[in-house]
């Protein structure tokens, strides 16, 4: 037997500690696990801010600006769900291209620098089609979704299963290295579970096993269920989670949804919410000992095609979020919550290490501290009082406390952030007129001819829409005839017959003879609607043709799979000599979709299938049910671009045969009324946009574009005037900043803790334009006690004469330019022994432009 020999033990026990400390390394670098405090990645706990971005809402072209703009917001994890319908559109035939690009989108968010929450599901809710469920799963024989049913549960774990298996491939879980750092299964299952009893129990303990058995090496979440089995993280989802506790003492506290808004829904108004009440919930979360945040959504983007669910979810899923639908930044919500996360992360160490120490600094007021035991000290100063503000000693110091606000100092002593003092700036959106025009507009008239044709089949009553069309398209036609005897009294001058139609469809077009008779709705409140109103209808045989329509596929609901879509009836007609007739059990001809649909006119290459008719035709009159064909070159610029369709009706639209999605004109109705930032928020507190059309702007992908010869194809149900329709390009038009002395800023706290006492306090007005701008002409500024807010400034009782000056001196032909809140800065103190503030608004425009062109018409986006 050998021996190791002394002269060689040195360096054979370096040998062997450099394995052990390799593998240590190796085990530390790629493991997330939790505590009562935190996630902890690598060895260490994490305060984690998260940000929502879903990738089919927007295109793979748009993804590492969105995420680069998230991480530049002090964001450490994307927040996705995964898509199950858009995965797997039909069984066992799978898409992961283009924007269902999930590998493609995780290794963005990697290459950017950021941690991913992927949030399987696979139900997600999320005001998609369906809940994210592919429409085949509701025909699976014996189903039942989301409870203790062997065939879902079997669909669910293939799905989910082959998810997992494809990010292991890839080695996209931080336990491989990768950036997926938590994963959910299901999705807010809370409700479902108690109506279910004990099959939504034996359901959710299914569930956990199933997650816990894919040995992902990551942490597994479920929001909205208080019953999530260990070692499941239960987590809260809604507009506040301050009162939030885990279902054990050994799990972090953790929100899913912070909900930046709300989504809108045609009809209705926009949902808005003031970014002080925003970051006063994540302040507040935060000071209640949370450690991970998730706005939902940092970026909401578009529901392209028919992905909306709801129904009646518009395309646009903006959600008010702080990166808007088209990807440029909302301000001042994105500044404010960049400033707050900045804030947060100074007091990480402290607040990881201990639960907080609260004391009463007032009636609503009190104070959260939290140590690390040697020596950081971080403090949150709560003002909950909705009216007034509050003036409290901490620590031997005198702070004043907003209403309804949270001031956080990283040393127990400065204050460097206050939920409600906002100091970014405000910046004004406009829609403007781009250099590309639609031209060679041709029309063909959808063929009621064709109703009859082989596709179409027949039945004895009236069927359910989805059973019939599986979602295909969002159209089904209804079809029966009825005998009118020529004595009945109308039709010799009487009254004429009223038909009434029970729907749920949901909306409906009614054609008598081939001719249209009118339209009725349902909206997301109310989805059964009644059509109720004369028909023309003579002597003989008159074909009755019902064209049903869905808006989204329900996306919650306990077993919505279930539930009815289409025509349900009774169809009834009135005003005969006999009285009524019931029309519901005869005989009908069901056809899916439209011809235009079939014949796939909406494609480049199926545009030529049909006979499209030119010249003044294409205008003329407002009739039901026709197509209409452009064509337009991509404008020059780089902004980015919307269809104004508010001179239509309804329908689809398409650019190169890709469905941008659905559109309405209908007008919003709702209270929009002033909408102040304090107090508890809901839905319906800031509205915007009353009397308008709910959505006029219909946001078109560069990435969608060729230079030349683009192909515009629309379907309108309707009627309207196509040669208004215009091409036109989003952009930052203005932009404000209105900011005190003595404002706190995260960026003065490491020079309030030097010995320079000049340092202290000193605010900044940062005025920015968009990447590509400039700044024009300065059209306000006013150091002294200006009023108003952004767009309605105004000179106070004091003013300093050159403030106008400074600013154009400092910020003119500049992308960005930061002037200083102090007497030293403008050479005068206007007032002395008052508190003063700079307000100021710019112009932006791209480089190298210093005005607008006076005859650009252009809508302002506030």
């Amino acid at each position: 037997m050998g021996g190791v020999s002394v002269s060689k033990l040195p360096f054979f026990f370096f040998f062997l500690v450099s394995i052990f400390l390799a593998m240590g390394a190796q085990l530390i670098c790629c493991s997330v696990t939790y505590d009562k405090r935190a996630i902890i990645i690598n060895g260490q706990r994490r305060i984690l801010l998260s940000g929502s971005i879903h990738y089919p809402r927007s295109t793979p072209e748009m993804w590492e600006d969105l995420i680069r703009k998230a991480k530049n917001a002090n964001l450490d994890v994307i927040d996705t769900y995964v898509f199950w319908n858009g995965h797997e559109p039909s069984p066992g035939n799978y898409n992961f291209e283009g924007r269902y690009d999930l590998v493609r989108f995780i290794k963005t968010v990697q290459k950017v620098g950021l941690y991913v929450h992927l949030r399987i599901g696979p139900y997600i809710c999320g005001e998609w089609n369906f809940g994210g469920f592919p429409v085949w799963l509701r025909f699976v024989p014996g189903i039942s979704f989301r409870t203790n049913n062997g065939p879902f549960k079997a669909e669910m774990h293939r799905f989910t299963k082959k998810i997992v298996e494809m990010l292991k491939s890839e080695r996209l879980f931080q336990s491989q290295g990768g950036p997926i750092i938590m994963s959910q299964i299901e999705n807010e299952y809370g409700s479902e579970r108690m109506a279910l009893g004990e099959a939504g129990e034996a359901y959710i303990k299914w569930a956990a096993k199933l997650a816990v058995g894919l040995k992902t090496g990551v942490p597994w979440i479920m929001c909205k269920e208080d019953d999530a089995p260990d070692p499941i993280i239960n987590a809260c989802n809604g507009f506040y989670c301050d009162a939030f506790s885990p279902n054990k003492p050994y799990k972090p506290k953790m929100w899913t949804e912070a909900w930046s808004a709300w989504f809108t829904e045609f009809g209705g108004t926009i949902r808005q919410r003031p970014v002080q009440d925003l970051a006063f919930a994540v302040a507040r979360f935060i000071q209640k000992g949370g450690s991970y945040i998730n706005y939902y959504m940092f970026h909401g983007g578009t529901n392209f095609g028919r992905t909306a669910g709801g129904p009646f979810v518009t395309t646009s899923y903006d959600y008010d979020a702080p990166i808007d639908e088209y990807g440029l930044i909302r301000q001042p919500k994105y500044g404010h919550l960049r400033e707050l996360h900045r804030a947060i992360k100074l007091c990480q160490e402290a607040i990881v290490s201990s639960d907080p120490r609260v004391i009463s600094l007032g009636s609503s007021q009190e104070a959260s501290i939290f140590s690390d035991g040697k020596g950081k000290c971080a403090a949150f100063l709560a003002n909950l009082d909705t009216k007034s503000a509050a003036r409290v000693v901490f620590n031997n110091r005198h702070h004043k406390l907003p209403p309804w606000s949270v001031s956080i100092l990283p040393d127990c002593n400065n204050v460097v952030f206050n939920t409600a003092k906002v100091g970014t700036q405000t910046s004004k959106v406009k829609m403007s007129q781009s250099n590309s025009r639609l031209h060679s507009w041709e029309t063909y008239h959808e063929d009621l001819a064709a109703l009859k044709d082989s596709s179409a089949f027949t039945a004895v009553g009236l069927l359910d829409q989805i059973n019939v069309t599986k979602d295909n398209s969002d159209y089904l036609w209804y079809i029966t005839s009825v005998d009118i005897s020529s004595s009945e009294a109308f039709l010799r001058g009487g009254k004429k017959p009223t038909l009434i139609i029970h729907s749920r469809g949901h909306a409906v077009h009614v054609f008598i003879n081939r001719k249209f008779s009118g339209s009725a709705y349902g909206s997301r409140e109310g989805m059964r609607f009644t059509f109720n109103g004369p028909v023309e209808l003579h002597a003989g045989k008159n074909e009755i043709a019902l064209l049903s329509l869905a808006m989204g596929l329900p996306n919650v609901g306990l077993h919505f799979e279930t539930w009815n879509t289409g025509i349900l009836g009774p169809v009834l007609l009135r005003g005969l000599n006999q009285g009524h007739k019931d029309l519901s059990w005869q005989t009908w001809k069901y056809r899916v979709g439209l011809k235009g649909e079939s014949m796939n006119v909406v494609s480049p290459n199926g545009v030529s299938s049909v006979n499209w008719i030119g010249g003044s035709l294409v205008t003329q009159g407002q009739q039901p049910l026709k197509w209409y064909k452009a064509y337009f070159d991509e404008p020059n610029g780089n902004e980015p671009l919307a269809l104004d369709m508010r001179s239509m009706g309804k329908g689809q639209v398409w650019i190169n045969g890709q469905n941008i999605g659905r559109y309405w004109m209908i007008y919003a109705k709702g209270n929009c009324g002033r909408c102040h930032y304090s107090g508890t928020y809901r839905a319906p507190k800031c509205q915007h946009g009353c009397g308008e059309p709910t959505q006029r702007w219909y946001h078109v992908p560069r990435s969608w574009l060729k230079p030349r010869q683009n192909l515009l194809v629309l379907f309108e149900e309707l009627g309207g005037d196509v040669s208004k329709i215009s091409l036109v390009k989003r952009s930052t038009a203005s932009i404000c900043a209105d900011t005190h002395e003595h404002h706190p800023s995260v960026a003065n706290w490491r020079a309030e803790n030097t010995s320079e006492p000049t340092m202290l306090h000193q605010a900044k007005v940062h005025l920015h334009c968009a990447p590509g701008q400039s700044i024009s002409a300065i059209t306000f500024a006013s150091y002294g006690t200006p009023l108003g807010t952004c767009g309605s400034f105004k000179r106070g009782t004091c003013h300093a004469e050159n403030s106008h000056k400074i600013l154009e001196k400092e910020c003119l032909g500049r992308k960005s330019c930061k002037v200083a809140i102090s007497n030293t800065f403008f050479g005068i103190d206007p007032c002395p022994n008052v508190l003063k503030k700079l307000s100021a608004e710019a112009m932006c425009s791209t480089t190298g432009t210093q005005t607008f062109q006076s005859n650009t018409t252009t809508e302002w986006i506030y």
